[in-house]
């Protein structure tokens, strides 16, 4: 199901976490730039997010998606997946729109292009928060995981180009996968959730699994990003 949803404002705190402000607050100067940055991003944005339901086969150690052949390959998309019947393969973009802006911001304004990023990672999260919370009604009576991305522990970044193709997600919504399998346009997510008739262990999204470990800003300044 492909959904179009509306933004009217930005979780502001979110973007400031991204840029390392750690609880402290920006000058008047910076949140009027904040505000400038955030009608630009909310006008030029269109985000929507798509997502499908598969069931979940396992045997001989491999874990496939449906019938799709598409198998979940790593210990973590195992360990994470574990004990559920079932998948859902979402993902979430904030259309090409704000990657024009974000080039434009780039080569005019840096200290805007900055904040414009910044506003677009909150911006993505909230509209992946939105579709978790409709698909944990689609379920009602059955526990979810929290979203496990391509490329997060070992599950291999490339599986990125199946999950969109199963998703039809370019014809959908427009978005792509770069040579490289990094998402196009750059402010989109790709995900899956799994779905589980018991009760799940409780899991951290920490950091020793993470394939940005040794590049993290939020780990050299101390923090977390979940």
């Amino acid at each position: 199901m492909s959904i179009l949803v509306t933004l009217n404002k930005i979780e502001r705190s979110e973007a400031l976490r991204y840029l390392g402000y750690r609880g402290n607050q920006p000058d008047e100067n910076t949140l009027d730039l904040f505000d400038e940055c955030e009608a630009l991003l909310l006008k030029a944005a269109v985000p929507k997010y798509l997502y499908r339901y598969f069931d979940l086969h396992t045997a001989d150690g491999e874990i496939t998606v449906g019938d799709s052949g598409v198998s979940l390959t790593g210990e973590s998309i195992a360990s994470h997946l574990k004990g559920c019947f079932g998948v859902v393969l979402m993902c979430a973009t904030l259309s090409a729109g704000v990657d024009r802006l974000l080039r434009q911001l780039q080569a005019t304004d840096m200290t805007k292009a900055v904040i414009a990023d910044a506003l677009g990672s909150a911006a993505i999260e909230q509209v992946c928060n939105m579709a978790d919370e409709e698909i944990q009604g689609l379920y009602p009576d059955k526990y979810l995981t929290f979203r496990f991305s391509p490329g997060y522990g070992d599950l291999p970044l490339e599986l990125q180009r199946d999950f969109l193709r199963l998703l039809d997600a370019q014809r959908k919504i427009g978005l792509t996968v770069s040579q490289s399998s990094m998402l196009i346009p750059t402010k989109s997510v790709s995900a899956i959730i799994g779905i589980s008739n018991t009760e799940l262990p409780k899991q951290k999204r920490g950091c020793a699994g993470c394939n940005m470990r040794a590049h993290c800003k939020f780990r050299k300044a101390g923090e977390r990003c979940v």
